[in-house]
């Protein structure tokens, strides 16, 4: 018993002594910007004592008793030696100048920009401060290497045009996935206008943080199945420990058209005409204004009216903002605290956009292993709309409109017997609003099972409700008829997220750094809507449906769809030198046929920083040098909910309900698969002074969902499957250079991508051509949409007649348009794209100047065939016209006028135009008042500036503007493959803004 006794208090003393060897230090790692993850913390002498810093900046370490000084080391700051005092020790360190030291938001996690291997791009709060955007992707527009963003439209409210590395899809979407502090969100359309709004236009500029794109397959692959066209991660601001900041801001400003086209006035318009009736003998009309008073039923041909129709669409837009922020916090709770109000008067008549929104932002810690939080958007949008480019209300498609004839007519009202509609009449007597409620939401819990390991689970929604209301009152054309036209429409889309990861990330004999993450994600979305059209109003003041004498239409739609992922992504480091990633996610989706319900996505990739190598270390021009490969797996979903069934659909047999299959489905449909390989050098030179990065990608999109042709025995002629080829290929080069540090502080970017676009694979090899104004076509060895119809020779020195080759050896011409040959006439895809940017600073000054640049593209000007068809019809003519073939003007590229008969003015390449641009962005003078000025006012900091967007644009396109693209799904484009085309696109707006920034 004695010997027991002796042996428990033998081992209790020992026990107790290896405890009291060892102690337990906490703390945490932050920067001037916040914490700081995967920081090294070791006791100094014994590198293999340590541990690494969680998403928090958090740590926890075990050393003993006689440990005095802990090291922290992080690529891109200075270590630090910090002695040991107490059992908490907090450590706040110091960024070197280093472009590449920056966090990385990566997907479901963040790196170390040094340490990432795949290939991303990133934009931050500063790129978005100061600018009147009207949504936050367009700050990528020029800053961002490979990623073309096109504004498409000078309207309001609209989506941008996004492709990242290329169009890899035919049928399919080529937009990116956009995911919103984790949530991915839902960015299609629910109005039923063909022109989309934006999804993000709901999102406040001064709410967001950074902006990551993933453009390869080592970054984009984590999200499998969603990943082929990039993904573009958005995080937005949230409270950090500290002071409670106030920050208020405010601009207003003006807007007016970049150009405005030039066009006939009324003695060049009836000069024109005049010839053009003359060349036709009038037609048997003894004379001009007979033949106008016949055709037109109006005596104006012989008034003085010189009405300008072009300025009459247009007038000058009006902007301003306000954003309120407050945020702060302790070391437990972190918060923010925002609301914004914008309104937006378009350069458009009648185009109002107006947005109001908040923020809510909470992060708590509850316990040294466990952290929640989670933030709120809520927003709504009034959208006062105009129609699409197409229709004849448009008010761009005023310009058609002879300036012989008045706007008003005699009493004052506005004239409604004119050619073509005045769709002035359409702002008076009607309106047209969407308002969009939008609410984004997201939920984290943070437990740190281990020092090491961290379960995170995250839940998010994000709620969209439209309500669209559009009236047409008795003077209207389309309401004219019926006493009135009124529809309403109501949609909602419900999209409910959830991730659940474990990430395990450790530091061994501080040369391995490990770091492990696996999940497991969940997303449904539903979508409904519903519509009603009424007619026959008592009066033009009744605009709901509940007045309307008849409803003459109604219907309503539902749909749902879901994914299911689970996802494993690997991050070893060896010696700060060698980088080695792998990642690996299946997607389970609905939208697929029951055979293919499962895809699984790899990537890996590899990096090796050189200049951490012994031979290398010393230099002291060489700051940075890393080579980086990668290749993996991509997929594209985007193919609509039910593709892969035979469906049935309601059907009326004479009054009795039936139902009749509308859709053939294919079991085995899959989505399109993306394999994607990427090489990348980034470098820096004293001490990076000069940093940049080149990179070579080849990507090959492979199961392209076509309609099969089929034959037509069981009643339907095309299946869709997955059969079809695409490759992109390219080259993105970027440079950053600090010219001057001192005082006086000048830096300057600048980036240039070329893509390759080919199509390898179609069904049995044949193209893919709408035709009739179209001239966008798909076909093997040729680029996407290239451009496919007749080639305009010019015109006949001795007759004045159109000619055309008649076959693409373009050696014979000949004046017979349906004899001449379709041959290739033109590519909207550009050569190369990029943006340069200028940023200089003196004591309180600073101005920013941003450009981009686009070379190589051709854009179809549709709307040549009727606003530049040399008088071949009563359209108003633009000025360049005038130069039409006579007997004493035989050197011209304008046809003789000939009244109806088309003489040139047909689809052809005449209407093909060089769409290369250079645009001056952004421009921003600052000044930020000294403190001394401040202090007494209990400010932080006060500052105001000017700002510029769109100030000047360098083109030789003839239209409004280069910056263009009948939008995706409008009724000019029966499917996506009509790129390019420009018909009454309104232009950008150049807009001038003064604001000024409080900080309390």
């Amino acid at each position: 018993m004695k010997k027991l006794l002796l042996s428990m208090i033998l081992s209790l003393c020992v026990i107790s002594f290896a405890f009291a060897q060892g102690k337990v230090i906490t703390g945490k790692v932050t920067s001037t910007t916040g914490p700081i993850p995967g920081v090294s913390v070791f006791v100094k002498g014994t590198p293999g004592n340590g541990t690494q810093s969680d998403a928090t900046g958090a740590f926890k370490l075990t050393v003993s008793e006689d440990a005095k000084i802990l090291v922290f080391s992080f690529i891109g700051y200075k270590s630090k030696e910090v002695p040991i005092t107490g059992q908490t020790i907090n450590v706040s360190l110091e960024e070197e100048n280093n472009t590449l030291s920056d966090v990385i938001v990566v997907g479901y996690g963040t790196q170390n920009a040094r340490d990432v291997t795949g290939s991303i791009a990133k934009v931050t709060a500063a790129d978005l401060k100061d600018r009147p955007l009207a949504t936050i992707e367009s700050a990528l527009q020029g800053k961002a290497p490979g990623v073309f963003i096109n504004s498409s439209s000078g309207k309001l409210g609209q989506a941008l045009q996004i492709r990242v590395r290329g169009i890899s899809s035919i049928s399919a979407s080529n937009q990116p996935l956009f995911v919103i502090d984790g949530v991915p969100i839902v960015s299609d359309a629910l109005g039923t206008y063909t022109e989309a709004d934006n999804p993000l236009a709901a999102i406040s500029p001064d709410d967001i943080e950074s902006m990551e794109v993933l453009k390869d397959a080592a970054s984009a692959a984590i999200y499998g199945a969603r990943g082929s066209n990039g993904v573009v991660l958005i995080t937005t601001k949230k409270g950090k420990q500290g002071r409670t900041n106030i920050d208020f801001g405010y601009y207003a400003g003006f807007s007016d058209p970049t150009r405005k086209g030039e066009f006939l006035n009324a003695a060049q318009y009836k000069q024109l005409m005049e010839e053009s009736f003359k060349n036709v003998d009038y037609n048997g009309y003894s004379n001009s204004s007979e033949l106008w008073k016949d055709y037109t039923g109006t005596n104006d041909w012989d008034g003085t009216t010189d009405a300008n129709w072009v300025n009459a669409s247009f007038r000058r837009g009006h902007v301003q903002q306000y954003n309120l922020n407050i945020s702060g916090g302790d070391a437990k709770t972190r918060f923010l605290i925002s609301g914004n109000y914008s309104n937006n008067d378009g350069i458009i008549v009648s185009n109002r956009y107006v947005r109001t929104g908040g923020r809510l932002s909470l992060d708590h810690t509850v316990s040294k292993i466990l952290d929640i939080g989670g933030a709120i958007n809520i927003s709504k949008v009034d959208n006062y709309r105009i129609p699409t480019d197409n229709a004849f209300s448009n008010p761009l498609q005023l310009n058609a409109l002879p300036p012989i004839q008045p706007i008003y007519d005699a009493s004052g009202e506005l004239n409604n017997n004119t050619v073509y509609y005045n769709s002035l009449i359409d702002i008076s007597n009607g309106s047209n609003l969407s308002t969009t409620y939008r609410t984004f939401a997201n939920a984290y819990a943070s437990l740190k099972i281990t020092p090491d390991l961290v379960f995170r689970s995250e839940y998010g929604f994000d709620f969209n409700n439209l309500e669209e209301e559009q009236y047409l009152g008795s003077k209207t054309q389309d309401g004219g008829s019926t006493s009135g036209y009124g529809n309403d429409y109501n949609a909602k889309s419900i999209n409910f997220n959830t991730n659940n990861t474990l990430n395990y990330t450790k530091v061994f004999n501080q040369k391995h750094s490990l770091n492990v993450l696996g999940g497991f994600t969940f997303q449904d979305t539903k979508f409904r809507y519903g519509t009603v059209t009424g007619t026959g109003f008592p009066s033009d003041r009744f605009v709901k449906i509940a007045s309307a004498a008849t409803i003459s239409a109604g219907s309503s739609f539902e749909t749902e769809y879901s994914f299911v992922s689970y996802l494993a992504r690997v991050n070893y480091k060896y010696d700060d030198k060698y980088l080695v990633s792998a990642s690996v996610r299946t997607d389970g989706s609905s939208r697929f046929g029951a055979n293919n319900r499962y895809g699984t996505f790899p990537a890996a990739s590899l990096g090796w920083i050189a200049t951490n190598e012994n031979f290398l270390k010393s230099s002291t021009w060489l700051s940075l040098l890393k080579v980086r490969a990668s290749y993996g797996l991509t997929g594209n979903a985007e193919i609509g909910n039910f593709a892969s069934r035979t469906l049935y659909g309601g059907v009326n047999y004479a009054g009795t309900a039936g139902t009749l299959p509308n859709q053939l489905g294919d079991p085995n449909l899959t989505w399109e698969n993306t394999s994607n390989f990427n090489i990348g050098l980034d470098f820096g030179f004293l001490s990076d002074r000069i940093t940049g990065t080149i990179e070579a990608y080849k990507k090959k999109t492979t199961d392209l969902l076509l309609n099969v042709p089929i034959a037509a025995t069981n009643g339907f002629t095309s299946i869709t499957q997955n059969i079809g080829d695409m490759q992109n290929k390219g080259l993105e080069f970027s440079l950053n250079t600090r010219n001057f540090i001192g005082a006086f502080k000048w830096s300057t970017s600048f980036n240039i991508a070329f893509n390759r676009n080919k199509i390898l694979r179609l069904v049995d090899g044949q193209p893919i051509f709408t035709g009739g104004r179209f001239l966008g076509r798909i076909a093997e060895g040729e680029p996407f949409g290239y451009f496919y119809g007749k080639a305009y020779a010019g015109v006949d020195a001795n007759n004045g007649d159109a000619l055309y080759y008649v076959d693409a050896s373009r050696t014979t011409t000949t004046n017979n348009y349906n004899a001449a040959q379709n041959q290739k006439i033109g590519d909207p895809n550009s050569r190369y794209f990029g943006g340069f940017g200028n940023h200089l600073s003196f004591k309180n000054f600073d101005l920013d100047i941003q450009a981009q640049f686009v070379k190589g593209n051709d854009i179809y000007n549709m709307a040549g065939g009727f606003q530049s068809a040399n008088g071949d019809y009563f359209d108003n003519q633009t000025i360049d016209q005038l130069n039409y073939w006579t007997p004493t003007n035989r050197i011209t590229t304008i046809p003789q006028p000939r009244f109806d008969s088309a003489n040139g003015t047909r689809p052809s390449s005449r209407y093909i135009q060089d769409g290369s641009y250079l645009r001056i962005k952004s421009v921003v003078f600052g000044y930020n008042v000294p403190k001394e000025f401040i202090t007494k006012y209990k400010l932080q900091n006060v500052r105001i500036y000017a700002s510029a967007q769109n100030l000047f644009t360098i083109t030789g396109y003839n239209g409004y503007d280069p910056e263009v693209n009948t939008p995706a799904g409008s009724s000019l484009q029966t499917n996506n493959i009509q790129i390019g085309h420009d018909f009454y696109t309104p232009p950008q707006a150049r807009t001038i803004t003064f604001g000024v920034n409080i900080g309390l």
